[in-house]
């Protein structure tokens, strides 16, 4: 068998179209002039929310602001395709869509300094390079920096439901850890839209154990894990062999841990993946779930 290659996994019209429709509709709630593009789908979020939160805040000036504004207006953030933002702690919201912290575009935002852009340029060239540049322009189009780190410091990233398109990431000084993390991310909202998309939904009551959380997880928590770290994998795999520096042992060590865990979740893909209904979903995960396991 041919191992799939990332565009195979990852090509799906059903997404571009949701993407599409979703923008329009909030460009009609919003009364204002979207785009249809994957960064356009992202922004229109960001207005979305932000329209929402100055609403409850009964502040019209901030809701006209996200009412008017278009991507046209800030392209002084964009290094293109993506917007990278280096948000500081302080501007960091919490509550109402999310029990993380998350940030918004707001009429204060700046885009990150040059050496984070720098960082995440050369993040995004290598998970290009390696075939998971569509996934970070499509699924990743906002990029926000939060913590610097070192290798040996707890690294935390996540994306939102609410923000699709975004993603909230530490990060370190190699590009290649940084792009394992915005890979991981968009894979979250790779999955988050495929499933909009079909319209699947999976019942709350039936669980899986998943050895990334050394828990039982609901079938949306188990599979979206079983995703996001099956990408992550498989561009590690590629990546690694021109790697150098303390980035290697890192990664090589990241790839036996990840081994051992989808060793001890294979045998429950199957059963959870009888709840995707849409093949499209269901044979693009069970695809990069066994290339994880069995490489070819």
């Amino acid at each position: 068998m041919i191992a799939p290659s990332p565009q195979a996994l990852l090509t799906l019209d059903a997404i571009a179209d949701h993407q599409r429709l979703r923008t329009k509709r909030i460009a009609s709630v919003l009364g204002n002039d979207l785009g249809s593009s994957a960064r356009d789908y992202a922004i229109a979020h960001h207005c979305l929310e932000g329209a929402e939160h100055a609403a409850r805040a009964k502040d019209a000036e901030l809701l006209t602001w996200y009412r008017e504004k278009t991507p046209h207006d800030l392209t002084h953030l964009t290094t293109d395709p993506h917007i990278v933002l280096n948000p500081h702690p302080t501007n960091l919201l919490r509550g109402e869509i999310s029990d993380t912290t998350y940030y918004l575009i707001s009429p204060d935002t700046s885009p990150a300094p040059p050496e984070a852009q720098g960082l995440v340029q050369a993040a995004v060239t290598s998970a290009t390079e390696h075939g998971f540049g569509p996934l970070l322009t499509h699924h990743a189009a906002v990029i926000c920096l939060l913590n610097h780190r070192q290798l040996a410091d707890p690294l935390r990233s996540w994306a939102l439901t609410r923000l699709p398109g975004t993603v909230f990431t530490d990060y370190t000084s190699h590009p290649e850890i940084l792009a394992r993390d915005l890979i991981h991310e968009a894979a979250h909202n790779w999955l988050n839209d495929a499933l909009a998309a079909y319209d699947v939904t999976f019942p709350d009551d039936v669980t899986f154990f998943s050895p990334w959380r050394d828990r039982p997880r609901p079938v949306f928590g188990f599979l979206h894990a079983c995703w996001a770290f099956s990408l992550t994998v498989l561009y590690v795999r590629r990546a690694l062999p021109e790697t150098t520096g303390a980035a290697h042992p890192f990664l090589d060590t990241y790839l036996r841990q990840q081994r051992e865990r989808f060793t001890s979740a294979a045998g429950a893909v199957p059963r959870a993946l009888a709840f995707a209904t849409a093949d499209a979903i269901r044979e693009r995960v069970g695809r990069a779930v066994h290339e994880v396991v069995e490489p070819t």
